[in-house]
């Protein structure tokens, strides 16, 4: 007797609980968020939310690596790339990121809130822990600028990208300034951001002793 054929899963049902997922812990975070939240946004049952991801670990997991390769996933291919400049690489991960978190404005949230408790899944998605310091665009760095500490450069340059992302909120409160006006403000950071860090490069650090 021929056996049935496996039923496909309803891929419309997976993504909208996934949709949900994403929402409830980038809102509550892991540690607060309970599977039947995630079902009611989902606006299905908790037991066919288990039937599909089995737990709420599992559907963090899918979620958050889908986050770190969105985060993450624009800055490897920039970094290890032979055919580009410094000045160019600089360039493309300033305007790329910008564009990024403009389209995904809880994504920097969710990722410092979560990456903290769970620093094992940046490597599920990096696969390689020597990834970074072993870039070409590290290397680059020391060879335009020996004296210049290539990981201070990159902190700074992801830092302009994403730190008034993370200050919006106070920025916005502070200052009465409009969503449109702090897009602007942003849309202008991807020109102004590789200029401030073209002048690191050509300005001598000056570090004091302690």
């Amino acid at each position: 007797m021929a056996k049935k054929p496996t039923p496909r899963p309803d891929i419309s049902t997976e993504e909208k609980i996934k949709e949900a997922a994403r929402k409830v812990f980038t809102q509550k975070g892991y540690s607060a968020t309970r599977t039947r939240d995630i079902a009611t946004a989902a606006g299905i049952n908790l037991a066919l939310l288990n039937y599909y991801f089995r737990s709420k670990q599992k559907l963090f997991e899918i979620i958050m690596v889908e986050k770190m390769q969105n985060f993450f996933g624009i800055l490897i291919p920039i970094l290890d790339d032979l055919t580009t400049s410094l000045d160019s690489k600089v360039e493309h991960i300033s305007s790329n990121y910008i564009d990024l978190i403009l389209a995904n404005p809880d994504l920097p949230f969710f990722i410092l809130g979560e990456a903290r408790n769970n620093p094992e899944l940046i490597f599920k998605v990096a696969q390689r822990k020597d990834f970074l310091m072993n870039s070409v665009f590290m290397k680059q760095i020391r060879e335009r600028k020996p004296e210049l500490d290539p990981l201070q450069f990159l902190i700074s340059l992801l830092g302009m990208c994403v730190f008034p992302f993370v200050m919006k909120p106070v920025l916005i409160s502070m200052t009465h300034m409009a969503e449109p006006a702090f897009k602007q403000m942003m849309l202008e950071r991807k020109i102004l951001v590789p200029v401030w860090l073209k002048a690191i490069l050509k300005t001598k650090p000056v570090i004091h002793s302690r």
